[in-house]
């Protein structure tokens, strides 16, 4: 008896679970101390939507001073551009070269709650050199003219010897706390002479327990200047500094896209308005909750109980695909929302829609052909994972296919596929990794919700005694 009780309460648990995670996902969770409001988890309003949605920032770099780039060079430049895009998880802009008049054209939207967004200061972060040196010593001159500051210590490690950069934390003896730093994992191969782990480790084997720091540059800024105890000789190494966590993040994703072969200026800079129009995201929400009302009432009328299961199991798919976009979980980064992605979520409810369907004409068969509910419940859903796994996984090879065809050169999927795709150098098309992204999400959730969520719901139902009549699940009446 115990045991059944225990099965009438998976329904409620299970539905509250999705409920509070749908309403956590659209409407975040934020806590105030005074005036100060820190968001604790993400909501659909944090999502930072495409152009062709919100509109954005406009901007056009050239070659500084009278420098005269080469195509190649401008080429390289717009790859690494993509890559820094990318790396801020903007999926939707453009950038494009024009090597006759020598500029680079940039497009990319609003970052969410963008009263606080400094459009200029992205775009100066955006076109920044970026070039990543380790040196011997930290002596320097100023140049009379621009009174810029010159590194005059020999190189021992620069941007491409560096294999990945990440933030992380470390304990710092000094100050007895932990402290955000940039964390590098040098190359251990070389097309040129030494690998960056070769060439790191004699280095650190020369100056070990000397007072001569290594010190590391960012363009011409020096971040620190560490001295060394011990030779490291395991290719990794570590920048530290003052850091935020959000510095260090900025920091290990320009070393990540590669610096520009050329210091860039912005020659003009402009606001844009979305290209579908400002009332286009109102629209398109209408006409999702509409879309979503007409079938939530053809799944109820045509499988009843089960129906009205599915319903709530779309519900926690759409809410989840929202929170994988805005950042909810806090181990996945957040996306841009585009028409694209958009169009990924439409396809992947429409999938969920068709796992239910599957699984609800399995209950009508079984119970029509005579078995118990518990028994034709069982047997159903046990019929219908192998058909709704068939036509998802194909799905889900593709959304993967396309992240990292068209992703940043660094995510998982691109790594995973390098050797396919390699001869094409770096593509980093955003928007259809955007369609893929929200694509491959949907189906994930598919299987949690539509599967999973759904069949602990509709078993614990059919323990309550009101439920147990077989045409509440489409069965005929006998």
């Amino acid at each position: 008896m115990k045991k059944k009780k225990n099965q009438k309460a998976v329904f409620f648990i299970v539905f509250a679970l999705i409920i509070a995670f749908a309403y956590t996902a659209v409407f975040g969770l934020d806590t105030q101390y005074g005036d100060i409001v820190t968001t604790r988890i993400n909501g659909v309003d944090d999502i930072r939507l495409g152009i062709d949605i919100q509109g954005g920032v406009d901007v056009t770099f050239n070659p500084a001073g009278d420098y005269d780039a080469t195509e190649q060079q401008l080429d390289a430049a717009t790859a690494v551009i993509k890559n820094r895009l990318n790396s801020l998880n903007i999926n939707d802009y453009e950038v494009y070269s024009d090597d006759k008049s020598d500029r680079i054209i940039v497009r990319f939207p609003w970052q969410a709650g963008e009263t606080d967004f400094d459009p200029e200061n992205a775009v100066k972060e955006l076109g920044e050199t970026a070039e990543l040196t380790f040196r011997y010593g930290s002596d320097y001159e100023t140049d009379p003219e621009t009174n810029d500051v010159i590194p005059t210590g020999d190189i021992i490690l620069n941007g491409s010897d560096v294999k990945s950069a990440q933030p992380g934390s470390q304990y710092n003896d000094t100050t007895g706390a932990y402290e955000y730093v940039v964390q590098l994992q040098l190359n251990d191969t070389s097309t040129d002479g030494e690998s960056g782990k070769d060439k790191f480790a004699s280095a650190t084997a020369e100056l070990a327990g000397s007072s001569t720091p290594i010190s590391i540059w960012m363009d011409n800024t020096m971040i620190s200047s560490p001295t060394v105890s011990t030779a490291i000789t395991d290719g990794q190494a570590v920048i530290s500094g003052d850091f935020t966590y959000e510095s260090a993040k900025s920091l290990a994703d320009k070393i990540n896209s590669g610096a520009l072969p050329f210091k860039m200026e912005t020659s003009s800079f402009k606001t844009m308005d979305p290209t579908m129009g400002r009332g286009s995201l109102d629209a398109m929400i209408l006409a999702g909750f509409i879309a979503f009302g007409f079938i939530a009432v053809y799944m109820i009328v045509l499988y009843r109980l089960p129906g009205f299961v599915a319903v709530i199991a779309l519900i926690g798919q759409v809410a989840g695909t929202l929170a994988a976009i805005s950042g909810w979980f806090g181990f996945m980064d957040s996306s841009t929302l585009t028409i694209p992605g958009i169009a990924g979520i439409i396809l992947a409810v429409g999938m969920g829609v068709d796992a239910n369907i599957i699984t609800g004409e399995r209950i009508k068969e079984e119970l029509n052909s005579g078995k118990s509910l518990d028994s034709a419940l069982k047997i159903a859903y046990k019929r219908a994972f192998s058909a709704i796994f068939d036509g998802n996984i194909t799905v889900v090879f593709v959304a993967i296919i396309l992240m990292g065809a068209f992703g940043v050169p660094s995510s998982p999927f691109a790594k995973l596929l390098h050797v396919f795709f390699m001869a094409f150098g770096a593509t980093t098309e955003g928007v259809i990794y955007s369609f893929g992204y929200t694509l491959l999400v949907g189906i994930i959730l598919n299987f949690i919700m539509g599967v999973f969520a759904s069949k602990l719901m509709v078993t614990s139902l059919a323990k309550f005694n009101c439920f147990k009549n077989k045409k509440l699940y489409g069965g005929a009446v006998k």
